[in-house]
């Protein structure tokens, strides 16, 4: 298995620079990762660095609390979109889902997905808040409004991934759509239980340390 076609190599810190952007795409092209995720004041840079290398450009919306108007999140995608990016992953409204009101969560992920059409459209659940219904609901919300992936985690939240979240999330949206597995994965073994339970695309900041460690244990 070619663990870096999983692998959204990502950088989202508040400090992170153009240089360092750079240095992201670079081992990105390197090493033939999926994609790269970063914040869409980066998404054009990072776009002009991976042109022709097959990479693609994610970028993330109403990150990382999912607190702004359904409005605003689209209007962030649509120009995110514009400036290049070939996925989006948004953060559902939170506060919405631990109220109960799917409608209104529904609604969020409805006008991205109409702002992002003819992309990949991702939906962090931020599991880490959720009890596990909670979680069914919002991934069945995720995939009625149009999602391709469900997401567990931002990473800047409580919790990341894990492989029982993992594994809930496939069951509810079965081939409906795709899972990414993404907060806290480090390690070659963390990744495996990841994919192993159904996540088809792993977040990490981590990526270059995963891909060199296949490569010293052979692939998987």
């Amino acid at each position: 298995m070619d663990l870096a076609a999983y692998i959204d190599h990502t950088l989202l810190k508040a400090t992170a620079t153009p240089d360092d952007i750079r240095t992201l795409c670079s081992e990105a092209r390197a090493h033939r990762f999926k994609a790269v995720c970063v914040n869409p004041a980066y998404v054009a840079l990072a776009k002009r660095e991976l042109e022709g290398s097959g990479v693609r450009v994610a970028t993330v919306c109403g990150f990382p609390l999912g607190a702004t108007t359904p409005e605003q999140k689209a209007d962030e995608a649509r120009r995110s979109v514009e400036l290049g990016a070939d996925e989006v992953d948004m953060v559902l409204n939170i506060g919405l889902a631990k109220a109960g009101d799917w409608e209104g969560v529904s609604a969020d992920i409805r006008a991205v997905r109409e702002a992002t059409r003819g992309k990949v459209l991702k939906v962090i659940l931020e599991t880490g808040y959720l009890s596990d219904d909670e979680k069914r609901r919002a991934a069945q919300a995720s995939v009625d409004a149009g999602a391709d992936f469900v997401k567990t985690s931002t990473g800047f939240g409580q919790g990341g991934a894990t492989v029982e979240d993992v594994r809930l999330m496939k069951q509810v949206v079965g081939e409906r759509a795709e899972v990414k597995a993404s907060g806290g994965v480090r390690s070659l073994e963390d990744a495996h239980a990841m994919i192993t339970a159904g996540a088809t695309r792993i977040g990490t900041s981590s990526g270059v340390a995963l891909v060199s460690g296949q490569q010293g244990q052979g692939s998987y």
